[in-house]
C-alpha cells in the first residue's frame, strides 16, 4: 500500500469515523471561547528524531472539519525529520483548526511512528536479500494506513486481508489432524481449492516439518520461531526453489542474524502491533 490516492473512498470512511469518535462538531470549549471565523495559522512540530508519515491524511482531517482551511506540507512522507523541524503548516478559522487538532496529531503520530520504526528494521538488513514485511497484527479499522507506513519507512505488506493469499497456519493444520488430514493432504487440498494465481504457503517449526511441506509442494514456508541455525539449514534445503519467509520473536537485536540465513522474507509484528508514536504538536499561532 504505497499510495493512498488509490484507496481516498476508504480513508475518507476511517477518517470521519475518527472525527465522529472525537465529537468535533460538538466541541463545547471552542464554542465557548473562539470567536467563530477568527482566522490563524498553526505549525506541525516535530519533537523527535524519525520518518514522516500520514500527511495526506492530517489533510483530509483538517479538510473534513473545514474545506477552507488551507495545509501546506514543508516535506513529504517519507522525509526524515529532526527535532524542531516544521513539517507542515495550517491556516483559517482558528476554531476549525483546535477541533481538527487531535484527530490529525493521532494520524500522523502513529503513522510517523509506524515509518520510524519500520526504517530501522530496514536499515539493520541492508545489504542482505532480505525484506521487512508486516503482519496482520495492525490496529482494527486503521490497517489500510498502518500498512501505506510501514511501506513509507521502506517496509512492504504481506496480506492486506485473509483474501490475499493462502498461508496454512499451525491451526488450520491442528484443525485437519483431527479429521486425519496430514501436512501432504492440507497443502494438496488447499491447491485444488485455492485460485490458481496464488502460492501455497505453510507455516512449519521446525527443519522436518520444512522438509516434508517442501517434499509435499509447497510454494513458500514460514518459518514460525524457528532457531538460526535451523533456518540455515531449510535455506539450504530450498536452494532458491520456493520463498521463505522467518516469522516470530524478530528483534532489531537479531533481525540481522535472521537476514543473514538466507530467508526471503522477515515478518515483523511490532512494526505496527507495538509502535512508539513520533512526537508531533501542533503549534497555533
Amino acid at each position: 500500500m504505497r499510495n493512498l490516492e488509490q484507496a481516498a473512498p476508504l480513508v475518507q470512511e476511517i477518517v470521519d469515523r475518527a472525527l465522529a469518535e472525537d465529537a468535533v462538531w460538538n466541541d463545547v470549549t471552542t464554542a465557548a471561547l473562539i470567536q467563530p471565523g477568527t482566522a490563524g495559522q498553526a505549525s506541525f512540530l516535530v519533537k523527535g528524531e524519525g520518518v514522516l508519515a500520514g500527511l495526506g491524511v492530517a489533510r483530509m482531517v483538517l479538510h473534513r472539519v473545514d474545506p477552507a482551511l488551507q495545509f501546506r506540507e514543508s516535506v513529504p512522507d517519507g522525509a526524515r525529520v529532526r527535532a524542531g523541524e516544521v513539517v507542515a503548516s495550517v491556516q483559517g478559522a482558528k476554531s476549525s483548526i483546535i477541533r481538527a487538532e487531535r484527530v490529525a496529531l493521532n494520524f500522523l503520530q502513529r503513522l510517523s511512528g509506524i515509518a520510524t520504526q519500520t526504517a530501522a528494521y530496514v536499515a539493520a538488513i541492508k545489504g542482505t536479500k532480505a525484506r521487512i514485511v508486516d503482519t496482520r497484527k495492525t490496529t482494527p479499522g486503521l490497517r489500510l494506513l498502518e500498512k501505506y507506513a510501514v511501506s513509507v519507512g521502506g517496509g512492504f505488506n504481506h496480506r492486506i486481508n485473509l483474501a490475499d493469499g493462502v498461508l496454512v497456519k499451525d491451526n488450520h493444520l491442528a484443525a485437519l489432524r483431527a479429521q486425519g488430514v496430514g501436512l501432504r493432504e492440507a497443502i494438496e487440498k488447499a491447491r485444488r481449492q485455492a485460485p490458481h494465481t496464488l502460492k501455497i504457503e505453510v507455516e512449519v517449526t521446525s527443519f522436518g516439518q520444512a522438509a516434508e511441506a517442501i517434499e509435499a509442494g509447497a510454494e513458500a514456508l514460514l518459518l514460525d520461531n524457528m532457531p538460526v541455525a535451523e533456518m540455515r539449514r531449510v535455506a539450504q534445503l530450498a536452494g532458491g526453489r520456493l520463498l521463505l519467509e522467518a516469522s516470530g520473536g524478530i528483534t532489531l537485536v537479531n533481525v540481522r542474524e535472521v537476514a543473514e540465513t538466507g530467508v526471503d522474507l522477515i515478518s515483523v509484528g511490532a512494526l505496527t502491533h507495538s509502535v512508539k508514536a513520533l512526537d508531533i504538536s501542533l503549534e497555533l499561532a
